[in-house]
């Protein structure tokens, strides 16, 4: 299938939503072109100088107009495709675009990954202070808070290509296991950091017992 491109160092996933701001010529021609025709437009990622992989996203509403022409626009993420061709220019448009081929998102996920996944999160949270809403396991997402666990640009990259559920658990799980064991010893070394100076009660040896 072919669809308009815009390009972007950045990792949207299937669900989330996506505000823009719309000031490039070409760019704005792509957001009149999504109201009048309804049409959906890709985001490939940029990443290492290649674009290979990225969301078709959806149009939701333009926010704000502006007199220069640029918009603040609303879409919405919706499924992970892969780049199979580009074009600089699509059909004599400004904007560019390709053939795009759409990966299958498997829902093979186990319901106890994703409770260890919560459990993890929700630990991981605490030790960082931050508040933790619940969340029902049955209607948990690996892709609900992938922007909120620490994940490096690279490592949404990763994700965004798993298409199988279980697989995707099992990266965030391996990630956050990593990273609650690493703030777990950085809490312990500025523990120990602000003991040092401080008076200890030491209980002394009994020499009687030491031998020569």
């Amino acid at each position: 299938m072919k669809i308009p491109f815009f390009p972007l160092k950045s990792v949207f996933f299937p669900g989330e939503k996506v505000p823009l701001h719309i000031f490039e010529d070409r760019y704005k021609e792509l957001i009149n072109d999504c109201r009048r025709e309804a049409v959906t437009f890709g985001i490939p990622v940029y990443i290492n100088d290649t674009i290979t992989y990225g969301t078709e996203v959806q149009l939701v509403e333009v926010v704000n107009s502006y007199e220069n022409g640029s918009m603040d626009v609303l879409c919405v993420a919706r499924q992970v495709f892969k780049v199979v061709s580009f074009e600089n220019t699509l059909d004599g448009k400004l904007y560019a675009g390709g053939i795009v081929k759409y990966l299958d998102n498997i829902k093979d996920g186990d319901i106890e990954d994703k409770k260890e996944v919560i459990l993890k999160l929700k630990n991981l949270y605490a030790m960082m202070e931050v508040p933790f809403t619940e969340i029902d396991p049955l209607l948990f997402n690996p892709y609900q808070l992938a922007h909120k666990m620490g994940l490096s640009f690279e490592q949404e990259y990763q994700l965004l290509q798993m298409p199988h559920e279980k697989d995707r658990l099992a990266f965030i799980l391996e990630h956050l296991t990593s990273t609650i064991q690493v703030l777990g010893e950085i809490n312990r070394t500025k523990m120990l950091i602000e003991l040092n100076g401080h008076f200890k009660n030491f209980d002394p040896l009994d020499f009687q017992d030491f031998t020569l």
